[in-house]
């Protein structure tokens, strides 16, 4: 009878685990340095959420988009997505996600700024999540080498080039990479308070002749060896990998990737210090990339997708997610509060916290939304590398874009 009885409750109990809703929530690069962080939320999400199975995936970057197409073409999407905003953009255009229905109440949530950025044509395609505006971290021993004052770091854009130059003339080093392959030269104009596009949206207007100047400058850099050969090609990575060898004077990053430093070179992040992103002065805003999670196409249980978005993307849970990168804030009104962010300290990952939290006020992010933005990104990106190689004029490159775009605008 006994035996009965244990075979019916394990029959009962294999049922109830069939019957479980198997959800899928994927985020970009997290692995494996905030495992501890993402297992807490499955289980906690599981918990309330008796009925549910839920599975964390970690995609890495430069495979999320083709990876959610794959999965949206085959009907078996994750109930939400980690994407950063432009990735956002081109997924909405390709028609792979799905908009929330959130409540006033819901709206209020998150800061205005963020919540529009993934908001298209009126209806919001996600929810913000995660965003940390950009500082300069500095090794104070090549400051030292080349003359420069480790205590008075540059505090505008043209201060930092000056900086930048006599570093590689004294000691030889590279003093930084800037952010200028793919479509960073866009947010770059934004931040020197030049316009991309015309008030309608709908005509390109980055060609007059502050924008060529603007681009000229980092075409005369590269053509002087001034910044480092790969800086087109590999950008942010490079950046990071020579910053934390010891063979590059600034690195301008997310305070998150000083982490990375840390982890990769003791001996430079002890010498690392922390300053506030060089602002242009004429622009006085600094382009910060947002994180949020979005709803794929083809969902099946829409609501308990929604209703994870939102777990995930809470004021506790935001909190507790820039506790554990120690650099990154959250996006809701009421976590940002915390005393938590205005906690000083010696070492680099602190000072960059409290750097970056002093700049939220001018964080934007200010990834654009046109049609094709694929195709047009790719034509920006091509002319802006024959600039920089020295195949066009830096204003041909300038035209031949804008007159591409607006034929397709």
């Amino acid at each position: 009878m006994k035996k009965l009885a244990l075979t019916a409750a394990l029959l009962a109990l294999g049922t109830a685990s069939a019957q479980k809703t198997q959800l899928e929530f994927w985020t970009i690069s997290l692995a494996p340095l905030f495992n501890d962080e993402m297992n807490r939320l499955v289980t906690q999400f599981e918990k309330e959420n008796p009925s549910v199975e839920l599975k964390w995936v970690d995609v890495p970057a430069n495979a999320m988009e083709q990876k959610l197409l794959a999965a949206v073409a085959s009907g078996r999407p994750p109930a939400a997505v980690n994407l950063s905003s432009d990735m956002a953009v081109k997924l909405v255009q390709q028609g792979a996600l799905e908009p929330l229905s959130l409540s006033a109440a819901q709206k209020k949530l998150y800061f205005a700024s963020p919540l529009d950025t993934f908001t298209f044509d009126g209806k919001v395609m996600g929810v913000p999540w995660y965003w940390a505006p950009k500082v300069v971290a500095y090794n104070a021993d090549i400051f030292r080498k080349a003359g420069l004052d480790p205590a008075s770091p540059p505090r505008t854009i043209q201060t930092l080039i000056a900086a930048a130059k006599q570093i590689k003339d004294k000691t030889g080093m590279y003093g930084f990479m800037p952010n200028i392959n793919g479509i960073n030269m866009l947010y770059m104009f934004q931040e020197a308070g030049l316009p991309v596009l015309d008030k309608s949206g709908s005509k390109a207007v980055f060609n007059s002749p502050e924008h060529v100047k603007l681009l000229q400058t980092y075409v005369d850099l590269y053509k002087k060896g001034y910044i480092p050969e790969d800086t087109m090609r590999r950008g942010f990575t490079a950046a990071t990998e020579l910053y934390s060898a010891g063979k590059l004077a600034m690195l301008i990053t997310g305070p998150q990737f000083i982490l990375r430093v840390q982890n990769d070179n003791k001996a430079v992040f002890d010498v690392t210090r922390v300053a506030p992103y060089p602002i242009n002065l004429a622009g006085n805003v600094i382009h910060t990339g947002l994180m949020g999670f979005m709803m794929p196409k083809g969902v099946k249980d829409k609501g308990m997708a929604q209703k994870l978005a939102l777990f995930l993307t809470n004021d506790v849970n935001q909190l507790a997610f820039s506790k554990v990168t120690k650099t990154t804030f959250p996006s809701t009104v009421k976590a940002s509060t915390d005393k938590f962010f205005k906690q000083g300290g010696a070492d680099a990952v602190s000072q960059g916290r409290l750097v970056a939290s002093s700049e939220l006020k001018k964080a934007r992010d200010l990834t654009l939304v046109y049609p094709d933005a694929s195709k047009l990104n790719k034509v920006f990106k091509d002319n802006v590398e024959a600039a920089m190689a020295g195949q066009k004029s830096a204003k041909q490159a300038l035209d031949d874009i804008v007159k591409a775009w607006n034929a397709s605008l």
